[in-house]
């Protein structure tokens, strides 16, 4: 694909999961990949699997290491790293903190340090991974939907500010996808996102797709768009179905919280 073929691209969160998966493709494609995870052990595996470059440490701030790893230029940064925050207005302060600056800041940070770069040259590529989440919610993870929710609208401003001046963005929006994060899940996932989830794979297909398309939204669960159709058409008849997930849920976890 020519628009990845020798491109240089950052992937957070790619220890495993879904940015494994992100990082494994754009190798495959010809691209050269860093492969940036928290955790250096897993990111330096994931690099020596495909022949890219392990730069571990926090995303937020990942963007200067990685373009010095990189030969000096990124041109494809994909903000995939997050974290699975549940609860509700109960969870801890600390975790709503975690959840914003991981699920929104950390994308914030890197299009702060990228933008000006993009368009003083005219193009540049930023692939956010969000969730079907962003669009619609998740049960017993307000979190987690709340910023994910912040994730998209960040995404969606980015593409529509600079569009015309050569910067593509892309929002990934799946649903369950086979990873640790929906192991952990619990009763929530096993509800929701289990009995449809998808490969880690899938959802780079999803993404590659959308890039040879030109499409900004990437839904490697298309019925998610039926969802999304649903919710902004009638507000009450959705909110209805998800607080009967709701009941379901409180039924298999023996109670309402």
């Amino acid at each position: 694909m020519e628009a990845v073929r020798d491109k240089a691209v950052v992937v957070t969160g790619a220890g495993g999961g879904i940015g494994a998966a992100l990082a494994r493709r754009f190798a495959a494609e010809g691209a050269r990949v860093v492969v940036n995870d928290l955790d250096e052990a897993k990111a330096k595996g994931t690099a020596a699997e495909i022949g890219a470059i392990a730069v571990a440490g926090d995303a937020s701030g990942i963007v200067p290491a990685a373009r010095e790893a990189l030969g000096g230029t990124i041109d494809i940064f994909c903000a995939n790293a997050g974290v699975g925050t549940g609860g509700g207005p109960d969870a801890p302060e600390d975790d709503w903190a975690l959840a914003w600056d991981v699920n929104v800041m950390a994308h914030v940070r890197a299009a702060r340090e990228l933008v000006p770069e993009w368009l003083a040259r005219g193009s540049g590529r930023f692939v956010s991974t969000v969730s079907a989440a962003g669009l619609l919610t998740m049960v017993a993870a307000a979190p987690y939907s709340v910023t994910k929710h912040g994730a998209y609208a960040f995404a969606e401003w980015l593409s529509f500010t600079y569009r015309h001046r050569g910067i593509a963005v892309h929002a990934i929006c799946p649903q369950g996808v086979r990873t640790d994060m929906l192991a952990a899940t619990g009763a929530a996932g096993d509800l929701v996102l289990t009995p449809t989830a998808v490969e880690p794979d899938a959802v780079a297909d999803a993404l590659f797709e959308a890039i040879e398309q030109g499409r900004f939204l990437v839904l490697p669960h298309p019925e998610v768009a039926e969802y999304y159709t649903a919710r902004a058409s009638d507000p009450d008849h959705w909110l209805t179905a998800m607080n009967h997930l709701q009941q379901k849920l409180e039924q298999r976890e023996g109670g309402a919280r």
